[in-house]
């Protein structure tokens, strides 16, 4: 091993074109901050119009870190790079089903004409409520359908899962890893089965436990199942779930039992000072930029965006210091691969958890990664049927 919210509303006005097509791998952060900055100082001004009124629902409290986090990180950016052309308010805590379909509803009726539903069982609810305001442009994060004035956008949040893979695999002493998972959809499953993947590439053995929550976010939850993880032999923890306590966890384990965390979604060292190996993390700044500035240019079109690590979207960093150099050449030489399209994540041979072979040849298709409801050889655990 190496060395050791309740509901609020707000809305904010600040003083001072979405995507032609779906994203394609480039060199480059697409949604770069200086690109965000210099884009504003360009954009056609606004001045003397109303203001685009933009609406965010989360589904948890904002807090410090974790999902609704990094999206209020995001709105923040739109708000600095776009200024007084917009107008938003967030709305925290909203429950999945019929509580977000009431709170849409509601912002759709006060005048907001462009909105972000911000997870995954937000989709159906939107839909819905997309259909009775046709003028209202819709965002869901993490959805599957879209409609003419609905657009899904999502992340690659794999990409960066199989780097952290392989840090875990030479971070970890015990070869296990514990992964506190919140519901089995496949965007949970792909990361499940990533950092899998590359934990096994530097360490063949390896092997992750999953637990699943059967929630998107509840902390005394997530701490439980972190805790059982360890008790189960996990040196390294990470997880799919909302809040900081896994990170908090580990932190809480690190002097005694030497457990470190990948924290997912925010860099969590105020939580986990020792025990933080690197973050995967979320960065919407750009994105809602550039949907905002398409909106405002009357050029949004509904699309099924989904980026990775080369457009910005998702990224490993605060990797700790004591992560050896050689160690972070290894990743760092991936991660180049993974931009440049020369390795792909899910290639052959693909042999599930229950010794099936899944893929004999190439590589998985997005609509296979989109759909992926199996674990790879060493996920100890299983995918609940729906």
């Amino acid at each position: 091993m190496f060395k050791n919210l309740a509901r609020a509303s707000v809305s904010v006005s600040l003083k001072t074109g979405l995507l032609t097509a779906m994203l394609a791998l480039a060199a480059g952060p697409y949604f770069a901050p200086q690109a965000q900055a210099a884009s504003a100082a360009a954009a056609p001004g606004q001045r003397g119009q109303p203001p685009l009124k933009v609406a965010f629902v989360y589904v948890s409290p904002i807090g410090e870190a974790g999902w609704t986090y990094q999206h209020e990180q995001g709105r923040l950016a739109m708000q600095q790079a776009l200024g007084d052309q917009v107008a938003s308010t967030v709305v925290e805590s909203v429950a999945e089903g019929a509580d977000s379909e009431r709170v849409m509803r509601d912002l759709a009726a006060q005048g907001n004409t462009l909105i972000f539903a911000t997870s995954f069982g937000y989709l159906e609810p939107a839909l819905r409520v997309a259909a009775v305001y046709p003028d209202v442009k819709f965002e869901h994060a993490g959805g599957y359908k879209t409609a003419a004035n609905l657009g899904t956008y999502n992340a690659r949040y794999y990409e960066a899962r199989y780097l952290a893979g392989m840090l875990a695999g030479k971070a970890s002493r015990s070869g296990v890893a514990g992964y506190v998972a919140g519901f089995p959809v496949p965007e949970v499953v792909q990361g499940i089965n990533a950092f899998t993947l590359g934990m096994r590439e530097v360490n063949p053995t390896a092997q992750v436990r999953v637990l699943w929550l059967n929630t998107w976010f509840d902390p005394a939850r997530e701490r439980e199942a972190a805790q059982a993880l360890v008790n189960q032999g996990a040196d390294v923890l990470t997880n799919h779930s909302g809040s900081p306590a896994v990170a908090q966890t580990a932190q809480a384990n690190f002097k005694a039992r030497g457990v470190r965390v990948i924290a997912y979604q925010s860099d969590m060292r105020g939580f986990a000072p020792e025990a933080q190996l690197a973050a995967v993390a979320h960065h919407w700044g750009g994105y809602y930029t550039q949907v905002a500035r398409s909106v405002l240019a009357g050029t949004w079109k509904p699309q099924a965006v989904w980026g990775g690590i080369s457009q910005g979207l998702v990224r490993l960093e605060a990797i700790d210091a004591s992560v050896p150099a050689d160690v972070q050449a290894l990743v760092e030489a991936r991660r180049k691969a993974i931009v440049a399209g020369t390795f792909k994540l899910f290639a052959a041979p693909l042999v599930d958890n229950e010794g099936h072979l899944r893929l004999a040849r190439g590589a998985l298709d997005d609509a296979a990664i989109g759909t992926m409801n199996w674990f790879v050889q060493g996920v100890v655990g299983s995918v609940p049927k729906p």
